[in-house]
């Protein structure tokens, strides 16, 4: 009698896989319990067997699964035990010892988890592509490897990253699906789901620059600050740096090229933020912005090399004057997005699209950013290319001239002259370059 076939094919090389997988896993386990007094179940012998029995009593009921819930239970209910027991242990370890409710009782719940994952490895690894169970796998060690460090970071983070971090998922995860992808009026076919989406790409360059500045930078010095403050507000960041070199003794000439250094970064942020809209037009800002970056970190390498006998001196970086996350920061870049993308498409209405430059010197004096990707968006639609460029290059122009004014207004005539003149000279770099662009080819 020839018997029955199995109820789900095993394939060798997924059982190979499996168990190498469990034996990982158990590694891991056993190297995170390694200085504990108690050795918990679990390990590099019966991760491997776990998954393996998982494996099994699922490819023997695939279509209930009610072997496989059995075992589950079954290994669930001997794992409470377990907790319950070391619970005990360590409750009476802390009446012996006299610490009583003064010490944090650990039972252990890594333990557990990994017990029941690893059996959960079994199934996963049949019923899924192999991806699914290695990433699984790695993500556990991975997790279980990074004790100390994740509980330093724990320790690092305040309560307010915790907020910016809420506050990045409810811009991305919640608004950003809800807003409509139709025109909600006729002054502007930008709909509100672009308009959140602009803000979405802001906010996390925003985001990322501000946690690379907050985490890295101190350890990097005032340069690294700067950079990583082009990428999140390079105005903000100019009015902070200015400030510090109208107070500082040493080191100047490095203050004064972090100023520009800013700057310079800031040419690299608007190529990014166009490019995620619209990369016909960031190629066509490509030669300008490439120019323009060059000889604003050509410019900050110049004041730097004049710095003398403070070569080494490290500061700590410029804080961020406000939060980028900010839900009230992002409502008024929605708000200054819309009121631009009317005004783009009004001034072109009734001056034509030469009517675009001037408000773009308007933008520079405010907030590039909404004006920059309001172009970016309508050059879909209605506004020239060559447009769309040279009026993103006079409003960066225009902003440059603004913040060498800063410069001067808060770092002094003494220290802020040689800041400032950099940044007037790519203020009128800026002209020749709009014309090339603006000039059809």
């Amino acid at each position: 009698m020839t018997p029955p076939s199995p109820a789900f094919p095993l394939e060798p090389e997924r059982l190979a896989v499996l168990l190498a997988l469990g034996f990982f896993f158990g590694l891991a386990f056993e190297q995170y319990f390694i200085r504990s007094r108690i050795k918990p179940p679990g390990g590099v012998r019966t991760f491997p067997l776990l998954a393996l029995a998982g494996a099994l009593l699922y490819a023997l009921d695939p279509a209930h699964g009610l072997l496989l819930l059995g075992g589950l239970v079954i290994l669930g209910a001997w794992l409470t035990v377990y907790y319950r027991e070391r619970l005990v242990h360590q409750h009476a370890e802390a009446e012996e010892d006299g610490s009583g409710g003064d010490r944090r009782l650990d039972a252990g719940i890594m333990a557990p988890v990994g017990n029941i994952l690893a059996f959960l490895l079994g199934p996963i690894a049949l019923a899924q592509p192999l991806w699914v169970a290695v990433g699984i796998a790695v993500a556990a060690v991975l997790l279980t490897g990074a004790r100390d460090r994740l509980h330093a970071l724990a320790t690092t983070l305040g309560s307010e990253e915790f907020t910016t971090l809420a506050t990045f998922l409810i811009v991305i995860g919640i608004v950003l699906p809800l807003a409509p992808n139709e025109p909600v009026t006729s002054l502007t076919d930008i709909t509100p789901y672009e308009v959140w989406l602009a803000v979405v790409a802001v906010s996390t360059l925003s985001y990322l620059s501000y946690l690379m500045q907050r985490f890295l930078a101190p350890r990097h010095g005032i340069l690294i600050s700067a950079a990583l403050g082009g990428l999140y507000s390079s105005t903000a960041t100019t009015v902070v740096l200015s400030r510090r070199a109208a107070a500082a003794t040493t080191a100047l000439a490095r203050t004064q090229a972090a100023i520009v250094l800013a700057t310079a970064v800031m040419f690299l942020r608007i190529l990014v933020v166009v490019g995620i809209f619209s990369p016909t037009l960031a190629f066509q800002l490509l030669p300008a912005i490439s120019v323009l970056c060059t000889l604003g970190l050509a410019a900050s390498a110049w004041l730097l090399w004049s710095e003398r006998g403070a070569a080494g001196t490290r500061e700590d970086r410029p804080a961020a004057s406000t939060n980028p996350l900010e839900l009230s920061t992002a409502i008024v870049f929605a708000i200054l997005f819309i009121a631009l993308s009317i005004a783009v498409s009004w001034v072109k209405i009734r001056f034509g699209q030469g009517g675009i430059f001037a408000l773009g010197v308007l933008a520079g004096f405010a907030d590039i950013d909404p004006f920059v990707l309001s172009l970016a968006q309508g050059t879909a639609r209605a506004i020239d290319f060559n447009v769309a460029a040279a009026a993103i290059i006079v409003a960066a122009s225009a902003n440059n001239f603004l913040k060498a004014v800063y410069t001067l207004a808060f770092a002094g005539r003494v220290a802020g002259a040689r800041p400032a003149l950099a940044l007037f000279a790519l203020a009128l770099a800026g002209v020749p370059a709009a014309m090339y662009l603006y000039t059809p080819r």
